[in-house]
């Protein structure tokens, strides 16, 4: 049933009255009126209304179905809500490995370089997991839909890694010398971490996808641009090179950023962008610092640039 809700926003010499027709089953999460922004909530008091709209730095994640308040939905989500995020996890999963069939396919005739095809793999398939997730519904259950698309990639790498089944295919797109064990290593956490950001941060924070952004961008172009520019070491790792860091900083931070103005357009968080690329810049500059010390012996780079990526962000995104 459609409701009308009435509020009044208080201006200088003037009252205007607002109405909002609202159809909870029809209209896009992020237009739904328990969702606007508070610069649009109702208030008769200007000071208020100014401490809304003029904060210095607006993060506001748009709340869950439940928080909500939305009766058309309960935590597990409606029959079609169900429906959506089946058919949107079906749709990304086929998706996936086709994206990764095709690299697979460009490197054993040659038309692309195996350590090429691995980073475009590496770099790729995490952002484009993390644009799909907009397709699926505004369902409690819908973030643990879209983990099944890597935790299918977590059961096929652990399954071909312990030697269970064979895909000499796999083995080439994601591993460095083509052997097996290696994807129980750096592949293995990659999908893990991929798990962890949509289960914990989803749509919701700006902490997930920046993670996310660093790990796949950043540090999958610094490889890239290492090996083929590199030739200027860092002082304190003769493994890294001026360029590879550098590159990853700045791709990195372009990646987040792009990432982020895709969420925020699409409504499912505010923010103020002076402040925002303060902190992706702060974000991006200590994930590089990380990369680029000679621990990658002791910790893998999937593991080490997205967690402190994620405590960064959750520390400069917390005020």
């Amino acid at each position: 049933m459609q409701g009308f809700v009435c509020a009044t926003m208080s201006r200088p010499f003037t009252t205007a009255a607002l109405v909002v027709p609202v159809t909870h089953s029809l209209l896009p999460r992020h237009l739904r009126l328990s969702n606007l922004p508070p610069s649009l909530t109702a208030t008769t008091d200007t000071s208020t209304f100014r401490r809304r709209f003029f904060s210095p730095y607006n993060f506001r994640p748009v709340s869950g179905p439940v928080a909500a308040g939305l009766g058309g939905f309960n935590v597990i989500g409606d029959g079609g809500s169900m429906l959506q995020d089946a058919g949107a996890t079906a749709l990304v999963i086929a998706g996936a490995y086709a994206f990764v069939s095709t690299f697979d396919f460009l490197s054993e005739r040659k038309l692309i370089e195996q350590n090429l095809s691995r980073k475009l793999v590496h770099i790729l398939s995490g952002l484009l997991f993390m644009a799909s997730w907009p397709i699926f519904s505004a369902s409690g259950w819908a973030r643990y839909f879209a983990s099944v698309v890597p935790l299918t990639n977590f059961l096929r790498l652990v399954i071909h890694g312990l030697s269970l089944a064979t895909d000499e295919g796999l083995i080439k797109s994601v591993t460095r010398e083509g052997k097996p064990e290696e994807l129980l290593r750096g592949p293995l956490y990659y999908v893990l971490v991929l798990i962890l950001c949509a289960v914990l941060f989803w749509r919701e924070s700006p902490v997930g996808v920046i993670s996310l952004a660093m790990m796949c961008g950043g540090d999958g172009i610094a490889d890239i641009v290492g090996r083929r520019f590199g030739s200027t070491k860092l002082p304190y790792n003769k493994q890294k090179s001026w360029a590879g860091s550098l590159s990853m900083f700045v791709l990195g931070f372009l990646v987040s950023v792009g990432m982020l103005y895709y969420f925020s357009a699409l409504g499912y968080f505010q923010l103020d962008w002076v402040s925002t690329v303060a902190r992706v810049a702060l974000v991006s500059f200590i994930a590089t610092m990380v990369e680029s010390l000679p621990i990658t012996g002791m910790i893998d780079d999937n593991i080490s640039v997205p967690l402190v990526s994620m405590v960064v962000a959750s520390l400069a995104f917390a005020y």
